[in-house]
């Protein structure tokens, strides 16, 4: 069975210490969670970091036993407003942004093989059987049909504009939601799909096989804005920019910033492992997952220190929820 995710890849003990603001930590923090009757799972699995990277909690108890190692999806967790989300087995998994001790709840989903994608107004669901899409929103619990005419059965990835445009990546291109929502318009074509969106300033990024894709027409024309034939891992939003990872030719993966809506590009990846996976902002500090473990920066880049060293050779996937911080190690899946 293949796996679909928001994030996938990955790869990265040498960084610098001189991020004033940010300190190491020398150990996991275990929060023991009120007791459900269902035995926990022991494996280390998800981290939650409320200090900028300082800290972090080890919030996988309290995740039932029949979702052991084997069942969690690789790079199945994602954060929204409200908290962090894990999808495993044949349910989502939720732990709320402000809970102080892991307070799991499950989410039924209509079935195995379904990519989950967050939305502004709630969750969606891509059955890969059959093609449908389920919303689930914030104020309802049940999975309800949406977008009913959407016909490609190969979604990557799904996003909504700051202006209410929607957006769906597969792996044959881009397609924006025209018509009063009646109709799909293919406005990017690409050989291996479009994985990510990122916006910042009426400013659409888009994260290819190719590289970096730039749209500033609400998402109706695209040009690539990396020119060293890369291939795109991460592209994030960030307090006035970008941040993205790419792939070089020479099997670099390159970091890179930009302040002026992805014009220019400014590389940041000094002191840093040459394989990164991820990057976030929380706080003005930006923080990089990689083939050593979480590495974090007060300063923009210019100097990096290691916050959570590896465990077991598990990437790290990074996501954000308020001032949050969610790790989930990629342990394995299908």
């Amino acid at each position: 069975m293949k796996t679909y995710s928001l994030v996938f890849f990955a790869f990265f003990l040498l960084v610098l210490n001189q991020a004033s603001d940010l300190m190491s930590s020398d150990s996991v923090i275990r929060v023991k969670p009120r007791s459900t009757g269902i035995k926990p799972v022991t494996t280390k699995i998800v981290f939650k970091s409320v200090d900028g990277g300082r800290t972090w909690q080890d919030i996988t108890e309290g995740l039932p036993n029949y979702s052991g190692e084997k069942g969690f999806v690789i790079g199945g967790g994602f954060a929204t407003n409200n908290g962090f989300y894990l999808r495993t087995g044949d349910g989502l998994f939720f732990d709320k942004q402000n809970s102080t001790v892991p307070d799991w709840t499950k989410k039924i989903l209509s079935g195995n093989h379904v990519g989950i994608f967050p939305g502004k107004t709630g969750l969606l669901a891509f059955n890969y059987d059959d093609g449908q899409i389920l919303q689930a929103t914030n104020e309802k619990k049940d999975w309800l049909p949406v977008y009913r005419n959407f016909q490609p059965k190969d979604v990557l990835t799904f996003f909504e504009a700051d202006k209410g445009t929607v957006f769906i990546g597969t792996n044959t291109g881009l397609f924006k939601l025209v018509d009063a929502g009646k109709a799909w318009k293919q406005v990017f074509s690409a050989s291996k799909g479009v994985r990510k969106l990122a916006e910042s300033g009426g400013v659409l990024m888009g994260l290819t096989q190719k590289g970096i894709i730039r749209s500033t027409d609400n998402g109706d024309h695209w040009n690539l804005v990396t020119t060293e034939g890369d291939h795109g891992i991460d592209i994030q939003r960030i307090n006035g920019g970008f941040a993205a990872i790419t792939e070089s030719t020479e099997r670099r993966f390159r970091v890179r910033t930009s302040h002026d809506d992805g014009i220019t590009w400014q590389t940041i990846d000094a002191g840093l492992p040459i394989h990164v996976f991820n990057i976030v902002e929380v706080g003005g500090n930006l923080f990089c997952s990689h083939s050593k473990g979480i590495s974090g920066s007060s300063d923009n880049g210019k100097t990096w220190k290691l916050l959570l060293p590896l465990i077991d050779r598990s990437i790290f996937t990074l996501s954000v929820s308020g001032n949050v911080i969610y790790a989930t190690r990629n342990l394995g899946g299908c």
